[in-house]
């Protein structure tokens, strides 16, 4: 059954790398990170990161925010970077799983994936709001794409991808049950937190360029085909590392949610 599942998570790998959904080192990482998920969690495992994968490939099928071009670091072709940043912790806790089985750790990768969907949900859906985003630490709007801004439909959203991936986590483990409904709540608020310190971490952080030509503020070290100037954040503190952050924190209240509660 387990090399069934390996020779399935290479071919959808393949699959998207074709579709241009993945660069190659992208497909050769979210393999890496399928099969060491199916190895600890079996086929549910793996069918939650399906659901991660394929939701955040739906919502970022959307043309993007014509304001938000040229801000964002990449495009919507998954790097390696990328694929391990939202997946590397769950796929870790998968593994830990695999050599010592335990209900809190599921938590644990239930919560990091919940966080990994709700900041992709916020961050796809939510430069489509119709309204300015809000800066935390600025205090003011600003463009879409710009991090640590939120709008009320990326907050919707956030909470929605979260929940959306531990519902079906409840249905594969746990159950119904009063006991599953708090589990519930506690795990798509864990999610949701996830992506608060990902909003925090990259508005506080992450790095900001200035482009000597447009003088437009943006994620990328190159703009206008000229060289970008660090004007803020942390030289090495990309938006890969926020998302890692984010994976990281998600996973954290996870476990302390399952050590609570289970």
């Amino acid at each position: 059954m387990t090399i069934i599942l390996f020779i399935a998570i290479i071919l959808i790998a393949f699959i998207a790398y074709k579709r241009n959904k993945l660069t190659i080192g992208g497909a050769i990482a979210a393999a890496l990170v399928g099969c060491a998920i199916s190895l600890g969690l079996g086929i549910f495992g793996l069918l939650l990161l399906g659901i991660f994968f394929f939701s955040s490939i739906l919502v970022g099928s959307f043309p993007p925010n014509e304001n938000e071009l040229g801000i964002v670091q990449k495009g919507q072709q998954r790097d390696t970077n990328q694929v391990f940043a939202n997946g590397g912790v769950s796929a870790l806790l998968a593994f830990i799983y695999f050599l010592n089985p335990s209900e809190i750790l599921i938590c644990g990768f239930v919560a990091s994936l919940a966080a990994a969907n709700s900041d992709t949900w916020a961050s796809e859906l939510g430069s489509h709001s119709k309204k300015k985003p809000y800066h935390l630490m600025k205090r003011k709007h600003v463009s879409p794409g710009m991090s640590g801004a939120i709008t009320s439909l990326g907050l919707a959203a956030s909470i929605a991808g979260s929940f959306l991936i531990v519902i079906f986590s409840i249905i594969f483990w746990w159950g119904p049950s009063y006991g599953s409904l708090i589990l519930l709540l506690a795990l798509t608020l864990a999610g949701f937190l996830g992506n608060l310190v990902d909003t925090v971490l990259g508005g506080v952080w992450q790095v900001v360029y200035r482009c000597p030509v447009c003088l437009i503020e943006t994620e990328r070290e190159n703009h206008c085909n000229r060289k970008t100037e660090r004007i803020k954040g942390k030289k090495w503190m990309d938006n890969d590392i926020v998302n890692i952050g984010c994976t990281v924190f998600g996973a954290a209240v996870g476990l302390f949610t399952g050590w609570l509660l289970l």
